[in-house]
C-alpha cells in the first residue's frame, strides 16, 4: 500500500457518524495522512455550504460536491449544471405528480415547492420555472413510485441516482462523482490506481471501480459492498480512519 498517494472519501454514512459528527480520532488520522504527503479529498452529494465545517476541521486538498456538479481544487472550480431548458422540462413533469416531494439545489440555496421536514430550504412557488438568475445543479425527488417515474421520464442529457434508499437525484450527464474524482486526481497529478476511495451508497460504486482500491464501510448498501475491494468497520465505528491507520501507517 506504499503507492497510495490519495484518500478520497464520501461524507454522510461513510466518514461522518450517523449524527453528522467527525470524531477527534478520525480528524487526527486524516491530518496524519496529510503530514505524510497523502492527499485527502472528499466526494459528496452535499452542497458546498454544508461541507465547510468538515473542511475547516480536516483541510481537504480537493472537494467534489453535489455528486460531481461542482469540483474544487485550490482556486480551480469546475461546475456542471443543468440547462434551464432541461431543468424546467423535468420539473414540469414532476410538478404534475402531487404524490412527489421535490426540490432544486442551486449550490447556494435549496428551493422547494412545499415543506420538506428534513431539509433547510427556501420556498419557491413558481415551479416549473426556476427562480430568477439561478442554475439548477440537482433536482431531488421523493415519494412512492418516484424512482420509476423519473427513469421513464428523464430527458436526454440528464441522469439520476438513488440516495439513502428513497431520494432520487437528477443531474446533468456531466455531473457524477466518478468524473469529479478524475478531475481532482488529474489536477493533483495523481493516477487513479494511486488512490483509495471510501463509500457507502449507489453513487460511490463507479468511483470505487475507478480507483486503485475501493473500500466499503460495513453499513454500505449491498451494491457497494459487492464492488468494493475491501471492507471497513461502520461509519459509527470510525471505519475509514481505522482502515487507514491499519493499512497506510
Amino acid at each position: 500500500m506504499k503507492n497510495i498517494k490519495a484518500i478520497i472519501t464520501d461524507l454522510d454514512r461513510t466518514l461522518l457518524r450517523t449524527d453528522k459528527t467527525l470524531s477527534e480520532y478520525t480528524v487526527a488520522v486524516l491530518k496524519a495522512c496529510k503530514a505524510r504527503g497523502i492527499k485527502v479529498m472528499a466526494a459528496t452529494a452535499r452542497p458546498e455550504r454544508t461541507v465547510t465545517e468538515y473542511d475547516a476541521a480536516i483541510g481537504f486538498d480537493a472537494v467534489t460536491v453535489m455528486n460531481g456538479a461542482k469540483v474544487m481544487v485550490g482556486d480551480k472550480v469546475l461546475t456542471y449544471g443543468i440547462s434551464d431548458e432541461l431543468a424546467e422540462e423535468m420539473l414540469a413533469k414532476v410538478c404534475g405528480r402531487k404524490e412527489f416531494l421535490f426540490s432544486v439545489e442551486t449550490g447556494e440555496i435549496l428551493y422547494a415547492a412545499e415543506h420538506i421536514p428534513e431539509f433547510e430550504y427556501t420556498l419557491h412557488t413558481g415551479f416549473p420555472k426556476l427562480p430568477a438568475g439561478e442554475t439548477a445543479y440537482k433536482i431531488l425527488v421523493s415519494g412512492e413510485g418516484a424512482t420509476e417515474f423519473v427513469k421513464e421520464n428523464l430527458p436526454a442529457g440528464l441522469h439520476c441516482t438513488m440516495a439513502n434508499g428513497y431520494l432520487v437525484q437528477i443531474m446533468s450527464n456531466d455531473a457524477n462523482k466518478r468524473n469529479g474524482v478524475k478531475v481532482m486526481l488529474n489536477a493533483l497529478g495523481i493516477a487513479p490506481e494511486e488512490a483509495v476511495y471510501f463509500g457507502d451508497d449507489q453513487d460511490d460504486a463507479e468511483s470505487m471501480q475507478l480507483c486503485g482500491l475501493g473500500v466499503a464501510v460495513d453499513n454500505a448498501i449491498s451494491l457497494v459492498k459487492a464492488v468494493a475491494d475491501e471492507l471497513a468497520e461502520s461509519n459509527d465505528a470510525d471505519g475509514v480512519a481505522k482502515w487507514i491507520e491499519a493499512h497506510l501507517f
